[in-house]
């Protein structure tokens, strides 16, 4: 991330579990088609605990990944998490507002669920223009919470997304941005190549993307917000609780969830 923005995730071990759920439920989904050759140099731009970095290695063994982001604490877990996948990776601490490599540094550039969380992703964008070489590409996944719908339907469901969107918005951020990745990636002024959705849908003929995606990745990430949202007023505990129990249902025998990812590769003139 950078130090102008709050996650609204949180940086708990929870937090931490939830994201390497993700990124293992997703990997096929979100990886596919994504590959660097070896001894090209890739830029993984605000890679957090490094749930991403370890699909992102295995994907492209002989690239020289170089994964940075803001916070301390995410890096240290990050080197971690599977030190046989990401021992050639290099790790550094850097604001994506002003990255500490010279124009032109990379072949490529890879960003997955950062710039939502961002102030300024046209700025963020701009600079990760910079570092990478012209005829190099940026790689950018994002997701839009406008996409979720789901059956059993239900208002207090809905209510309790919302305040992430609300409090995502309030730090900065934007929860619906997954919509937005082709312009914002053509006012940086980039050549986008190919875009469009990769969605999750889950029901009963697919339990591990019940337990692994409805569950363990949107639920988890919507309770995270609970005390957040109640301190700024946006929501009762009673009616967040009644949206949390809503949404479980979506998980359970007679449930299903659906949610679109947005993944997009821009080339550098």
């Amino acid at each position: 991330m950078t130090s102008k923005n709050t996650y609204v995730h949180g940086y708990s071990q929870r937090e931490a579990q939830r994201l390497g759920d993700q990124a293992d439920t997703l990997a096929e989904l979100l990886h596919a088609g994504t590959s660097y050759p070896a001894g090209s140099r890739v830029l993984e731009a605000g890679c957090g605990v490094g749930a991403q970095t370890v699909h992102l290695a295995t994907r492209s063994p002989g690239a020289r990944i170089v994964s940075v982001d803001i916070s301390e604490e995410s890096l240290a877990r990050a080197r971690r998490r599977d030190p046989e996948v990401t021992a050639e990776v290099e790790w550094h601490r850097a604001d994506l507002y002003g990255l500490p490599f010279a124009d032109g540094s990379f072949d490529h550039a890879f960003v997955c669920f950062v710039l939502e969380h961002l102030g300024d992703p046209p700025r963020v964008l701009a600079e990760l223009r910079r570092v990478v070489r012209p005829g190099g590409t940026i790689t950018v996944i994002e997701g839009d919470h406008g996409s979720a719908f789901f059956h059993p339907d239900g208002v207090h469901a809905r209510a309790a997304i919302d305040c992430q969107v609300r409090l995502q918005a309030a730090g900065g951020g934007n929860a619906l941005i997954g919509r937005q990745l082709q312009p914002l990636l053509a006012a940086a002024g980039l050549d986008v190549l190919e875009i469009g959705p990769r969605t999750v849908y889950a029901d009963a003929t697919r339990p591990a993307l019940v337990e692994g995606f409805t569950g363990n990745t949107f639920i988890a990430a919507i309770e995270a917000v609970r005390s957040d949202a109640l301190e700024a007023g946006i929501i009762t505990a009673a009616a967040f609780d009644k949206g949390i129990d809503e949404l479980r249902r979506t998980a359970e025998p007679g449930g299903t969830f659906h949610y679109a990812f947005f993944k997009a590769v821009a080339r550098r003139p």
